[in-house]
């Protein structure tokens, strides 16, 4: 090779690593954008903001950058980031122009629902030294497509509504409607210093309630300062507030019970959510400020009548204007659900219970319809709703004859009203036909190893067969005819009607119970629970359903308390549990019991009640025999003609007040009430 080849060739490869070297100290953009996307989906903004370009950082301070990002993300619940690039196919070079333009594309969830946009963005070539890097020249866009300088980002609630309960023909009965606010204009009390303590009055709250609203930092001397929400029905409240100085009322949005006391355990109410119920709720999208239900229906049918609000993402001016939408997820209303239960029906019965303490269940016997479930005392579900006072809720707490507990789905001592069923449990194994007689002498009996315990019957009949057993409520021969039975026969007999089991209502219901151990301890307990005493315990709907067995010839319908359609051909809970005859037996004793003079519901005769059939019983409560007891009085009663309407009653304490005859009274009224 000749010198001047061999120091040309010296000189190539200099500069080849010359070359090299600068090479190796140019990031490509590509990589540089790669950087500043992996900050962004760690959400590093400070990261973000030293990768920005000179004119970026000038438009943007790297506290406002940094807030931006962090009040935005937060503000629409931004989760899952995702942000890619597409890769040029040609990649800059140092030889190159010094801005590259790169399209990115970002998806997240958010409040609104599913976000997704793209953009372009220059990145700027930056030569530090022999260095040279890229920059990302950053625009608002960045944050959410389209946005601007000057403009700014808010996220909208689009209310949602929450299913309404409606009865059988679509009365409401838990419902979205109106309350009424009451409430003071500070500047309008100058001169009327007793309005204050005239409407802590009139709204049952205490002064300081009011003195501690007015005193509110955003309070202004025109400012309307809400007080107390009040129902819409509570007309004389509400113009007598409105009659004081410097008060004015407006209306709101409130849940509203139309039915009021007499459906209140029923439908129960509504209520802001808990702090315990939003952390076990948290992940089904309930907030500080949910209603959610609180009892009742409305706690029971949550999910399905709970409405779920919808979010939109806007882009605003300065005013505050809306600009256009970025993302919107609609809302979803709660579905509306109907029961079974007539109104009519429901307001009935509470009208014949409200000044007692006692329950009821009515049904319709043929299809199952339940028609009424009403408890006693009860209380208002729209003050719940609109938010009780301490004071109201205290009163409610310490009142001895306890409103707020829901009696409907509880169980008692049935005294009389079980010996149908015993009856026609004794008519199906045999132990007895309907014309066999029993010998009864006198009013008390008991066997010779009962020591002091024994039985007592109001009626003295020498000869007893099943009519006037029934006819009369004759214990002694209850208590024989259980003793006959056995205990095996007669626990797995009220078991094929249900007893021990869970009622198939979409109410839950205390279950019907024989004993407590769910045996017979004893050969006395075993005689007792013939006639409803001992520990036998059972709900008033189930008691209620039992019955149907007599009208259906020997099945029992299966009750319904939410309406799906009408339905020609009833649907049974159990079939055959005794024979039609049996049924048919049984059925005509209890015609016997209204119609007959001699039958326990003959009187009081009530004047436009139609024919009615069923049984009457008095469920005596003490400690031990030879004491004075409370008395439960119950009747089941049922029209003869087409039965269309049963209802079981059962008030508390008729001792001195007739026993079950001051409920037959009650039930024959509200019989008539509805046939009107």
């Amino acid at each position: 090779m000749s010198v001047k080849r061999l120091a040309f060739a010296c000189i190539a490869a200099v500069l080849l690593v010359l070359l090299n070297g600068c090479s190796k100290n140019e990031e490509t953009p590509s990589a540089a954008f790669s950087r500043y996307i992996k900050a962004w989906n760690d959400q590093n903004f400070e990261k973000m903001y030293g990768m920005l370009s000179t004119n970026a950082k000038n438009d943007i301070s790297k506290k406002e950058f940094v807030k931006r990002y962090k009040d935005i993300y937060a503000g629409i619940e931004a989760r899952h980031l995702k942000v890619t690039f597409d890769r040029p196919k040609n990649e800059k070079n140092s030889d190159d122009a010094n801005k590259q333009a790169l399209t990115y594309h970002v998806k997240m969830s958010t409040i609104a629902g599913s976000l997704r946009f793209s953009g372009k963005v220059n990145l700027i070539k930056v030569k530090k030294g022999d260095k040279v890097n890229w920059t990302v020249d950053w625009n608002r866009s960045m944050l959410l497509p389209g946005l601007k300088d000057g403009e700014f980002v808010r996220v909208k609630t689009i209310p949602s509504k929450r299913g309404e309960i409606v009865d059988r023909n679509g009365n409401g009965l838990a419902i979205n409607g109106q309350a009424v606010q009451i409430g003071l204009y500070p500047a309008q009390l100058e001169g009327h210093a007793d309005t204050k303590a005239k409407l802590a009055a009139l709204l049952h709250i205490p002064l300081t309630s009011i003195e501690n609203a007015l005193s509110a930092s955003w309070v202004t001397p025109n400012t309307f300062v809400p007080i107390k929400t009040v129902s819409a029905l509570d007309t004389k409240t509400i113009e007598q507030a409105s009659r004081l100085p410097g008060v004015m009322t407006q209306n709101v949005a409130a849940r509203v019970y139309p039915c009021g006391a007499a459906c209140a355990h029923l439908t129960g109410y509504i209520g802001t959510i808990m702090k315990e119920q939003l952390e076990k709720y948290k992940d089904k999208g309930y907030t500080a400020t949910s209603v959610i239900g609180k009892n009742g229906l409305e706690q029971l049918l949550e999910d399905k009548l709970r409405g779920i609000d919808g979010h939109a993402i806007v882009i605003t001016d300065e005013e505050g204007d809306e600009l256009r939408t970025v993302a919107e997820k609609p809302a979803k209303n709660g579905q509306d659900v109907q029961l079974t239960i007539d109104v009519n029906v429901q307001k009935a019965l509470y009208n014949e219970l409200k000044k007692d303490t006692g329950t009821a269940a009515a049904m319709d016997p043929k299809t199952g319809d339940v028609l009424a479930l009403v408890s006693a005392p009860s209380f208002d579900p729209n003050a719940f709703a609109l938010g009780i006072s301490q004071s109201g809720y205290d009163q409610l707490i310490n009142d001895p004859n306890k409103p707020l507990l829901n009696r409907f789905s509880k169980s008692f001592a049935p005294g009389s009203s079980i010996k149908p069923l015993v009856a026609a449990i004794a008519l199906k194994n045999g132990t007895i036909q309907p014309d066999t007689t029993m010998t009864i002498t006198g009013k008390t009996w008991k066997k010779e190893n009962w020591k002091d315990f024994h039985i007592t019957r109001v009626d003295s009949l020498a000869k007893v067969n099943l009519r006037d057993a029934i006819v009369y409520s004759d214990n002694i021969y209850f208590a024989r005819l259980a003793l006959k039975i056995g205990a095996d026969r007669l626990i797995s007999g009220l078991k094929a009607f249900g007893f021990t089991e869970t009622l198939p209502v979409e109410y839950p219901m205390d279950a019907s119970q024989i004993s407590n151990s769910g045996n017979f301890t004893s050969e006395a307990m075993l005689a007792n629970s013939g006639y409803g005493q001992g520990e036998i315990a059972v709900n008033p709907l189930h008691l209620a359903v039992t019955y149907t067995a007599f009208v259906n010839g020997g099945n029992i319908v299966k009750p319904h308390l939410i309406k799906t359609g009408e339905t020609t051909k009833p649907s049974y809970w159990k079939k055959g549990v005794i024979s039609e005859e049996t049924a048919k037996t049984i059925y005509n004793d209890l015609v016997q019991v209204f119609s007959s003079p001699e039958g326990t519901a003959y009187k009081p005769i009530v004047e436009g009640a139609p024919p009615l059939a069923g049984k009457t019983g008095t469920a005596e409560l003490k400690d031990k025999q030879g004491e004075k007891g409370t008395e439960n009085g119950w009747v089941v009663a049922f029209n003869t003609n087409r039965p269309s309407l049963e209802i079981a009653m059962m008030i508390e304490h008729v001792e001195n007040r007739g026993g079950s005859h001051y409920v037959v009274g009650k039930v024959k009224n509200a019989f008539k009430t509805l046939w009107k």
